[in-house]
């Protein structure tokens, strides 16, 4: 129960987020913790899904995991890059460069991408072809990647 509960409540901060940022509007700061909160999760769950390809493959684990990260892929996470968040800190610096608030077209191209591949993902971990996961899991993390490199600072 206690695998659900955390990547749920992240789920549940998404979708908050997505609600408070219609009724008012929360500090910059908070914002970026938020947006920093989703992708631990995301970054949780993937590790997930990773250590199930390389170790014993648990079916129900690898479903779970798909499916927290097709729920924030799809749960409108471009609430959580609102103007004046472009710097500043949340848990820690932000790491999104400037140019991800500049090119809208690009970024919307690299959500629906990170979208396609984590609904994709989802739905081949549904079938336990763990070799099949193995690739369409291969394809998110190539979509996760090239926003990376577009739109993330350098380490």
């Amino acid at each position: 129960m206690k695998q659900i509960i955390k990547p749920l409540l992240a789920v549940l901060a998404v979708c908050s987020a997505t609600t408070v940022l219609a009724q008012q509007a929360p500090k910059p700061e908070q914002i970026i913790k938020w947006r920093q909160s989703a992708y631990q999760v995301l970054g949780w769950n993937s590790g997930r899904i990773k250590a199930n390809l390389e170790g014993s493959y648990n079916k129900d684990e690898v479903v779970r995991s798909a499916n927290i990260i097709a729920a924030l892929a799809n749960g409108g996470m471009g609430a959580l890059y609102p103007a004046g968040t472009e710097t500043g800190k949340g848990w820690h610096d932000t790491e999104v460069k400037p140019e991800l608030f500049s090119k809208p077209a690009q970024v919307g191209e690299a959500a629906k991408r990170f979208a396609t591949e984590a609904n994709e993902l989802a739905k081949v971990a549904a079938t336990g072809d763990a070799a099949a996961v193995k690739v369409a899991y291969g394809k998110l993390g190539q979509a996760c990647k090239g926003c990376h490199e577009d739109f993330r600072k350098k380490d």
